[in-house]
């Protein structure tokens, strides 16, 4: 059985969504983002920098959502929501699949640290504009590839569910919005329409 060690409003959420989509068993270890569970000694074992999502199958622990997300396809879905390797739309589902963590994330990061994470009095707002502007340079060029498309490749894939919930935090930040990337702020909402994402949003 597999194990997804959770909290909420974090990456793990990726994870989840997409276990929901493949519709495979697990068990979910929900915990709260919060020191007191993330640094306890439990779950430094299983994540030496005490965060989430980890994944346990069996003798198998993983961390790090794109690696779990990966494994999950190879491991448990015989490849299923990618595309295999001949396929034309191969490429660019790599390519979205890593864009996340790669160009999204990080100013996603800072932004969330110096409007939730930090006390006011720390919070800095010279920081915060500087990673706002790149965040938005960031999603200029998915605003323009989701044109005419439903999802990032066209069918729904593995990359919606990295890159997609990226989005989606993206707008409740107010950075997607239908003013400045409306393809992209339609794609958050439709993403949300569906029941696997919205569970694990939720969770």
């Amino acid at each position: 059985m597999l194990t997804l060690h959770f909290a909420p409003n974090s990456r793990a959420s990726r994870s989840l969504w997409l276990l929901e989509e493949l519709g495979l068993e697990y068990e979910l270890n929900r915990m709260d983002f919060h020191p007191k569970d993330l640094k306890s000694d439990e779950h430094r074992a299983r994540h030496p920098l005490g965060r989430i999502p980890v994944l346990d199958d069996g003798d198998v622990s993983i961390y790090e959502s794109g690696a779990i997300a990966e494994y999950i396809l190879e491991c448990h879905k015989n490849g299923g929501l990618k595309p295999a390797s001949n396929d034309p739309r191969f490429p660019e589902y790599l390519q979205w699949f890593h864009y996340c963590e790669g160009m999204v994330m990080p100013p996603v990061n800072t932004i969330v640290v110096h409007t939730i994470l930090l006390p006011p009095e720390r919070q800095d707002e010279t920081v915060r504009g500087q990673a706002e502007r790149l965040l938005a340079k960031a999603w200029a060029p998915v605003e323009t590839a989701i044109e005419g498309r439903e999802y990032l490749i066209g069918d729904f894939s593995a990359a919606d569910t990295m890159l997609g919930h990226a989005c989606i935090m993206s707008k409740r930040l107010g950075i997607v919005t239908d003013e400045a990337f409306l393809n992209l702020s339609a794609y958050a909402d439709r993403l949300m329409t569906r029941p696997a994402c919205a569970k694990a949003f939720s969770a």
